[in-house]
């Protein structure tokens, strides 16, 4: 079973990280049927996290996660963070599968979601 985790920073303002939740509802609903479910992680801030998000996936099944950050940039989040905890958690499940996908922001069809927006 294929597991996906869409990871965002997290807030402290309880709507936004409600927010992640919706969209990750949106994605599995879109998503193609190799996944088995939908999952989202917090770096910070909120619950669960990243570690406790992976636990969760292997705990149910998963033989396979991918891990998608939900980040607009590749600050240190992207480039150290997410992965140093990917990783960590990782020394617990040395016999599962797990990939990191480019954050969001780097994505080819973020041109034409930022011109959609814009007025005609």
């Amino acid at each position: 079973m294929k597991y996906l985790i869409v990871v965002a920073h997290g807030s402290r303002r309880q709507a936004s990280n409600e927010e992640v939740e919706v969209l990750a509802d949106k994605v599995a609903k879109k998503l193609p049927t190799d996944f088995s479910a939908v999952k989202v992680a917090f770096l910070e801030l909120a619950s669960p996290s990243i570690e406790e998000a992976i636990d969760n996936c292997y705990e149910e099944g998963a033989s396979e996660v991918l891990i998608v950050p939900y980040f607009l940039s590749a600050g240190t989040h992207v480039a150290t963070d997410v992965p140093n905890e990917v990783e960590k958690t990782m020394a617990k499940w040395p016999d599962k599968k797990i990939e990191i996908a480019p954050h969001i922001g780097s994505l080819d069809p973020m041109v034409d979601l930022i011109i959609s927006v814009c007025p005609s």
